[in-house]
C-alpha cells in the first residue's frame, strides 16, 4: 500500500523533547518489564503516527513484546500492527507479517474471551490487508460460534467488515448470518447480525421481519431501531409490505424507548399521509417532549413537531391542547418553540380555548417562587397579544386581564402590555371607552416612565367624551401630587427647617462656623455646617414618598414630562371641540398650562436629579404656546388631534401589510427552474406526502456533497497566491469557505530541476481559526505539480488569519524554506441579515458591551446611498421603516441587524448628516457581545468607505 494511502486513526501530540534513538527503543524492548514495555511501544505507535515508522523496530517488536500475556500490551500491539507498514517498498507484505499473522490467529482461538473479542474488533481496523486477512477467515467464522456473546457480536463485524471489503474471502456470508441470526438468542447479537443483512442482503434482511414479525414490538430497542431504518430503506424501493410496515411502525410508536418512538413517529410520516397516522406521529412527539428530561431533545422533537404542522396543517389542530401541556417545561426556549406551534395552530374555533390556557398560565406567573417568571410572563403577553390581534372576538375577554400588569416591576412584561392595548384600541374601536375607563384606574399603579408614556399616549388619542377627559385631569392631579410642584416642595423644605425651631436658634453659632475640607484636586475651601445641615434637609425633601409621576419627574424623567405635556394638549384641543361652556374650557386650559410650566419651572430647580434637556423643555413650550393660541392655530390643532392618530394606523397598516407578505412568501416559494430540468409528474412519482427523513441524505446536505458547484469565475476571484513566481515553489490556494469548515485547496509548482524530497505544507492560525489536520509529507518530481488539501475550523465570526511555510530537503539534505503570503479569511462569508423587533433592539443595544465607532469619511453625498452602500459591505438588513427613511432630508438615522452562523448578534445605529458643502458627515455605531464581531465589522467599514463601491 502506498504511504498516501494509508489511513491515520489517531492525532496524538508527540513531545519533541524527548525523542530516543532506535536503539535505546530496541533495548528497552529487549530488557525492560511490562510497564517499560508499554510506555516504549506507545512512544513507536506516536513516533510512526507522525511520520516517522522505524521498521526496523518491528522485528524486536515481533520477538520481545508479541509473546507477552499481558492484556493491555497485547491490546497496544493491535494500536501498532494498524498503523506500522506492513508492505516493501515493491507494495508486497513482509515476511515478518507471517509471524503477526500467525499470532492473529492464535489470539482469535486463546480461551479467553477478551483477548478473542478485542482481536475481533482489531480485524476491522485491518479489514482492507487483503493478504492479512485470507489466513484468518476460518478462524474468525469459528468465532461465530463461541460460547460468549461478547465474541459473536464482535466476529459478526468482522465478518461484515471483511465482507463488505472482499466479498469473494467470505462469499457464503449473508446465508452464514441468516441461519446464525435464527438461532442467536443475545440481544446485540442478533442486531449486529439484523445490521450486515440490511446493509448486504436486504431481501433476506425483509425476510427476517416478516419471521418475527409478533414478535418486534418487545424486542430490544436497538434491534427495533436497525429494522424501523430496514422499513425506510426498504419503502424507497418498489415493495409489496408497506401496509404491514404502517401497521408495525405503528405498534412501535407505544414503545418504552424514546429513541424508537421518535423514529418510528418519523417514519410513519414518510411512509404515509393518512390523517389517522400524522395525527399519531404527532401525539407520540408531544408524548416524547412531556417525557423526556433532556432540552435539547424536546426542541429537536417540537422542530419535527413543527414540520409537520406547515406539511398538514389543520390535522393538527385537535392536539392543540396536549401541546400546551408542554408549557409546563421549565426550560424558556421549550416554551417558547410549544407556544410558537400552538399559534400557528389556533383557529377561530380553538382560540378561546387557548386564551383561557394562557391566561391561567400568566396567573401562576405572578406567585414569587414561580422559575424564571418574568421572562414566562412576558412570552405569555406576546402570545396573548398575537391571538387577540388576529381573533377580534377574544380581544375583549383579554384587554382588561392582561392591563392588570400595566403595574408590574418587570419592565419588559408591562410594556408588552401597553404595545398590545395600544394595538387593540386602534383595531377595535368598541372597545375603546372601556379600555380608557381601565387605564385611567391603572394610573396610581404604573412604576416605570416607559409605561407611562404609552399609557398617556393612548388617554390623549383615544379619551374621547367630556366625561372621560375630566376623569383622566381628574387622576392625573392624584399621581402628580400638588401643583405647581416647585412650590410644594419649597414648602415641604421650609417646613422641614422650621420643625428645628428653637434648635436653630441654639445651634445658630455652631452652624456659622466654618471648618477646612480637602477638594478632589488637592487644594482647601471652607464648607459652613450651614451648607451641610441645608443640603441634608433638601436630600431628605427629596427621598420623601412622592406619588408615582411626581416622583418621575423628580427623578429626571422629563421625557415622560413632555408626553404628559402633548397628552394634556390634546386633552385640552379635544375638549374645547366637544364642549360648549366656555368657562370649565378655560379652566381645564389654565390647568394644563399650570402643569406643563411646573415641570419645566421644577427642572430648572435644585428639587430634581438631573436638569431638564433643552428638547424636553422646547417640546413643553410648544404646547403651553399651541394651547395659548387656541384660535388663531388650526393647522396645529390638526397635528395633535388628527395627524399623529393617522401616523399610528398608517404604521399599524403597514406591519399588517408586512406580515401578509411574509405568509405569503412562505406559502408559495417557487424555485428558479431551468429549461433543461427534468418534468416531474407527481401522480407518476412514488413518494409519498413527506420527505422521506433519509441519514445518508441529512449527511450529504451537512457536509454540501449535494450542493451545486460554483462556476469557474467565482472560484477565480477566491484564488490566493502564496509564493512568487521567482521561487523554488510556485504556490496557490483557492480558499473555499463551507458552513464552519474552510477548504484550502493548495496548488504547488515545482520551478528547479530538482527533485524536493520531504516537502511539508505548514499552516499556522491567527484569530478563532483551528487546524484540524497536518498535511503529510510529499515528494515532488521536477518541474511537477502537487495538490494538498487542508481543512480548517471555525469557531467564531473575527477577522481570521491563515499563514505558513513550505520547508523540504535541497541538494546535500539541506534543509530549505518558502514563506507564505498570509491569507486573510472574510468574515462576510459567516454574516448573513436577519431581522428583529425595535424592542428586542433596544435590548439588545443596552445589553451588549463591546462598542466600535467609526466616523463617516466619504465621498458620497446622499446619505441614503451612503447607508445602502454600508449595508452592502456589512451584509445588514435595515430595521428601519421605509416610511422613516423616504423624503429629502440633510439627516438619516437608522438601525441595522445581522446575525453570524455562530449566532452571534451584531448591532449597528447609522447616524449622518448632510453639511452645506454637500458632503456627509457623522458616525456608525457598532455594538456585538464579542469583541471580535464589533472590530472586524467596524474595519469592513472602513475598508469599504476607501472607495464609493462596496466590495464585490
Amino acid at each position: 500500500m502506498a504511504s498516501a494511502d494509508a489511513p491515520c486513526y489517531t492525532l496524538v501530540f508527540e513531545d519533541s523533547s524527548e525523542t530516543p534513538t532506535t536503539q535505546e527503543l530496541r533495548a528497552a524492548l529487549q530488557k525492560g518489564s511490562d510497564e517499560v514495555k508499554l510506555d516504549t511501544l506507545r512512544k513507536i505507535i506516536v513516533s510512526t503516527i507522525n511520520g516517522n515508522p522505524q521498521p526496523q523496530l518491528l522485528m524486536p517488536i515481533i520477538q520481545y513484546v508479541m509473546p507477552s500475556r499481558n492484556k493491555q500490551l497485547k491490546k497496544l500491539l493491535h494500536f501498532y500492527w494498524e498503523v506500522c507498514p506492513k508492505y516493501d517498498d515493491n507494495g508486497k507484505l513482509k515476511q515478518e507479517m507471517i509471524l503477526v499473522v500467525n499470532a492473529i490467529r492464535n489470539d482469535l482461538q486463546h480461551p479467553n474471551e477478551y483477548i478473542r473479542g478485542a482481536t475481533l474488533r482489531f480485524l476491522q481496523k485491518i479489514s482492507k490487508d487483503q493478504e492479512l486477512l485470507e489466513p484468518l477467515i476460518p478462524t474468525c467464522r469459528a468465532c461465530l460460534e463461541h460460547r460468549h456473546s461478547y465474541v459473536r457480536k464482535n466476529a459478526v463485524f468482522a465478518v461484515y467488515s471483511i465482507y463488505r471489503e472482499f466479498e469473494h474471502l467470505i462469499p457464503d456470508a449473508p446465508e452464514l448470518l441468516q441461519t446464525f441470526l435464527a438461532a442467536e438468542s443475545d440481544a446485540t447479537c442478533k442486531r449486529n447480525a439484523f445490521v450486515f443483512l440490511a446493509h448486504c442482503a436486504m431481501p433476506k434482511a425483509v425476510e427476517y421481519i416478516l419471521q418475527v414479525f409478533d414478535q418486534i414490538p418487545s424486542m430490544d430497542e436497538h434491534l427495533q431501531m436497525s429494522i424501523i431504518e430496514v422499513i425506510r430503506l426498504d419503502c424507497k424501493q418498489e415493495t409489496t409490505h408497506k401496509a404491514r410496515y404502517i401497521l408495525l411502525i405503528s405498534e412501535l410508536l407505544n414503545a418504552s424507548s424514546h429513541a424508537v418512538k421518535y423514529e418510528a413517529a418519523t417514519t410513519l410520516t414518510s411512509l404515509t399521509q393518512n390523517p389517522a397516522a400524522v395525527k399519531a406521529a404527532a401525539s407520540c412527539y408531544i408524548n416524547l417532549v412531556q417525557k423526556e428530561s433532556d432540552n435539547n431533545a424536546k426542541l429537536i422533537v417540537l422542530d419535527r413537531l413543527d414540520a409537520l404542522r406547515s406539511k398538514h396543517g389543520h390535522v393538527l389542530d385537535p392536539l392543540i391542547m396536549d401541546i400546551l401541556q408542554i408549557l409546563s417545561s421549565a426550560d424558556l426556549e421549550v416554551r417558547r418553540k410549544a407556544l410558537s406551534i400552538v399559534l400557528s395552530l389556533t383557529s377561530s374555533r380553538n382560540v378561546e380555548e387557548v386564551v383561557l390556557f394562557l391566561k391561567k398560565q400568566l396567573q401562576k406567573t405572578q406567585d414569587q417562587e414561580y422559575e424564571k417568571a418574568p421572562e414566562y410572563r412576558q412570552l405569555l403577553i406576546q402570545s396573548i397579544h398575537v391571538c387577540a390581534v388576529k381573533f377580534s372576538e377574544v380581544a375583549a375577554s383579554v384587554v382588561h386581564a392582561l392591563m392588570d400588569f400595566l403595574g408590574d416591576s418587570n419592565n419588559p412584561s408591562a410594556l408588552d402590555v401597553v404595545a398590545f392595548v395600544r394595538e387593540v384600541v386602534e383595531k377595535f374601536p368598541q372597545l375603546r371607552r372601556t379600555i380608557c375607563d381601565k387605564l385611567i384606574q391603572t394610573l396610581p399603579e404604573i412604576k416605570s416612565g416607559k409605561v407611562y408614556r404609552g399609557v398617556l399616549w393612548i388617554l390623549g388619542e383615544y379619551a374621547e367624551d367630556v366625561q372621560e377627559i375630566q376623569e383622566v385631569f381628574r387622576q392625573l392631579r392624584k399621581v402628580l401630587g400638588e401643583i405647581p410642584i416647585l412650590a410644594s416642595e419649597q414648602r415641604l423644605l421650609e417646613e422641614a427647617s422650621a420643625e428645628d425651631g428653637e434648635e436653630k436658634k441654639d445651634e445658630q453659632v455652631k452652624t456659622e462656623t466654618s471648618k477646612p475640607k480637602v477638594l478632589a484636586d488637592g487644594t482647601y475651601a471652607t464648607e459652613s455646617a450651614f451648607t451641610s445641615v441645608s443640603s441634608a434637609r433638601l436630600e431628605a425633601v427629596k427621598a420623601a414618598a412622592k406619588p408615582p409621576l411626581r416622583a418621575l419627574i423628580l427623578g429626571g424623567d422629563f421625557y415622560t414630562g413632555s408626553v404628559l405635556a402633548s397628552a394634556l394638549t390634546k386633552l385640552v384641543l379635544r375638549y374645547t371641540e366637544l364642549s360648549s361652556e366656555q368657562r370649565k374650557c378655560n379652566a381645564l386650559k389654565a390647568e394644563a398650562m399650570l402643569i406643563m410650566a411646573s415641570v419645566i419651572r421644577v427642572g430648572q430647580s435644585k428639587f430634581v436629579t438631573v436638569p431638564i434637556d433643552e428638547d424636553s423643555s422646547e417640546r413643553i413650550m410648544d404646547c403651553i404656546r399651541t394651547l395659548s393660541e387656541l384660535e388663531t392655530q388650526p393647522a396645529v390643532h390638526e397635528i395633535f388631534l388628527k395627524n399623529t392618530k393617522a401616523a399610528y394606523s398608517k404604521m399599524v397598516a403597514a406591519q399588517e401589510k408586512k406580515a401578509a407578505e411574509k405568509r405569503e412568501s412562505e406559502k408559495a416559494k417557487a424555485a428558479i427552474v431551468q429549461v433543461d430540468d427534468l418534468l416531474t409528474f407527481r401522480q407518476f412519482s412514488k413518494k409519498a406526502a413527506d420527505d422521506v427523513i433519509d441519514d445518508s441524505e441529512d449527511v450529504n446536505r451537512a457536509t454540501g456533497a449535494g450542493e451545486v458547484t460554483e462556476d469557474f469565475i467565482s472560484n477565480l476571484s477566491r484564488i490566493s497566491q502564496l509564493t512568487g513566481f521567482s521561487d523554488p515553489i510556485y504556490a496557490e490556494a483557492y480558499v473555499k469557505v463551507h458552513g464552519f469548515d474552510i477548504l484550502l485547496d493548495v496548488l504547488l509548482v515545482n520551478q528547479t530541476a530538482d527533485t524536493l524530497q520531504n516537502l511539508c505544507l505548514d499552516f499556522a492560525t491567527l484569530g478563532d481559526l483551528k487546524l484540524v489536520e497536518r498535511p503529510s509529507v510529499y515528494t515532488i518530481a521536477p518541474h511537477s505539480f502537487q495538490s494538498i488539501k487542508a481543512t480548517i475550523k471555525v469557531s467564531s465570526t473575527e477577522t481570521g488569519v491563515i499563514f505558513g511555510s513550505i520547508l523540504w530537503e535541497g541538494p546535500g539534505l539541506a534543509e530549505q524554506c518558502v514563506i507564505l503570503n498570509d491569507i486573510h479569511i472574510d468574515i462576510m462569508d459567516y454574516i448573513k441579515p436577519a431581522y428583529c423587533t425595535e424592542q428586542q433592539f433596544r435590548s439588545m443595544w443596552t445589553e451588549f458591551e463591546w462598542e466600535n465607532r467609526v466616523n463617516v469619511t466619504t465621498t458620497i453625498s446622499d446619505p441614503r446611498e451612503y447607508l445602502n452602500h454600508v449595508m452592502k459591505a456589512t451584509n445588514m438588513s435595515c430595521l428601519t421603516p421605509e416610511g422613516a427613511l423616504s423624503g429629502d432630508c440633510d439627516f438619516l438615522s437608522a438601525n441595522m441587524y445581522a446575525r453570524s452562523l455562530f449566532g452571534e448578534d451584531a448591532l449597528a445605529n447609522l447616524s449622518v448628516e448632510r453639511t452645506e458643502e454637500g458632503t456627509i458627515t457623522g458616525h456608525v455605531r457598532i455594538r456585538s457581545k464579542t469583541q471580535g464581531i464589533a472590530l472586524s465589522l467596524g474595519d469592513r467599514i472602513t475598508m469599504a468607505q476607501k472607495d464609493n463601491k462596496p466590495p464585490v
